[in-house]
């Protein structure tokens, strides 16, 4: 029983440091843009570049 006077007073004190975190990150814009990253890994850049040219000095 001594060990609840612990314990829930910890656990509050973690639930407000969790919830202080995620709207941190939410206030800076961290969640803005879920679906960007994600698609951007589908989008396949096959271009090749052109081949340097004789006498022409490479990149």
């Amino acid at each position: 029983m001594e060990a609840l006077y612990l314990l829930i007073p910890l656990s509050v004190v973690v639930v407000f440091i969790a919830l202080w975190v995620y709207f941190t990150a939410s206030d800076s814009g961290q969640f803005d843009d879920l679906v960007g990253p994600g698609l951007r890994v589908l989008q396949d850049d096959d271009t090749m570049a052109k081949p340097p040219t004789p006498g022409e000095p490479h990149p």
